[in-house]
This record gives C-alpha cells, structure tokens and sequence, in this order.
C-alpha cells in the first residue's frame, strides 16, 4: 500500500467504486472533490456480478457470452460517468466477479490510498446483513469512504 504522500499528508490515489445506479454522480463528485483537494488521481470502478439463472446448463457458452457484454455495457457506462464527472481522463475498469473481494484485489493492485464508495441506512432486519461497505471496510488495504445515500 502506498503511504501518504509527505507534502500533503493526504491522498494519492483514490479508487471510486461505482454500481452505476443514479447515486454513482453523487458518490462520484465526492471522491472527485478529494481528489481535487488532495492532488491525488482518481481511477473509476464497477464489478460485474454476473449470477447465471440455471448454473448447470448443458453449455456455458451463453453465460461466458452473458458476461461479456454485461461487462462491454457497464464500461460504456463507466467512461460516460468518467465524462460527466470531468474525470473524463481517469481509468475505467471494469471486473467481473465477486464485488466485495473484486474491490480489495483492485485497491491493493493499484496502491489506493482511499477507496470511496456508496453506503445505505439499514433498518431492521438488513442491519444483519452484511454489505459490500462493511466488508470492504475491514478488508481494504487502505482507508474507506462511505458516501451516505439517503
């Protein structure tokens, strides 16, 4: 993991994770304003969490097929989220697999020093699940960044 840089004592690198949804251009422009704080580069990305509906069918095929266009939408979506955020010049990617585990392989490959992503209130019952944000709390490489979407 890369350290804080001296001069700032901030952030470097920032890995903005992003389902996509409509919440992604306000997580966004706070990871951006971070960023633009900070001097650090923001790298963008989404996982592809690609389920077959009959994981047992007589070819896989169609889901290999499946997931590659899952994947090809989702990083015409991610550059056009990139442009929207002017962070038009940043890297996309796009991973298949699964999110949670995805998301700390890519922030320890990239050295991020933050990763910001979105978290939800829980009430009830879902507080006993355990979501991407937790996991991803305890298991990163780095600090993390909730983003609260209402």
């Amino acid at each position: 993991m890369s350290a804080p840089t001296p001069a700032t004592g901030l952030y470097r690198t920032i890995l903005l994770v992003v389902d996509l949804s409509e919440d992604s251009r306000q997580i966004g422009a706070r990871a951006r304003a971070i960023a633009a704080a900070c001097g650090a580069e923001v790298r963008l990305l989404h996982v592809v969490e690609y389920v077959p509906v009959e994981p047992l069918g007589e070819t896989l095929l169609p889901t290999v097929e499946i997931e590659e266009e899952l994947v090809k939408r989702a990083g015409a979506r991610l550059r056009e989220l990139a442009t929207a955020l002017g962070l038009g010049a940043a890297e996309c990617r796009v991973e298949a697999g699964n999110i949670k585990a995805e998301i700390v392989r890519v922030a320890t490959e990239v050295q991020a020093d933050l990763v910001v992503l979105g978290g939800r209130e829980r009430h009830g019952l879902s507080i006993l699940v355990n979501l991407t944000e937790d996991t991803v709390l305890h298991a990163a490489p780095c600090d993390v960044l909730a983003v609260r979407i209402r």
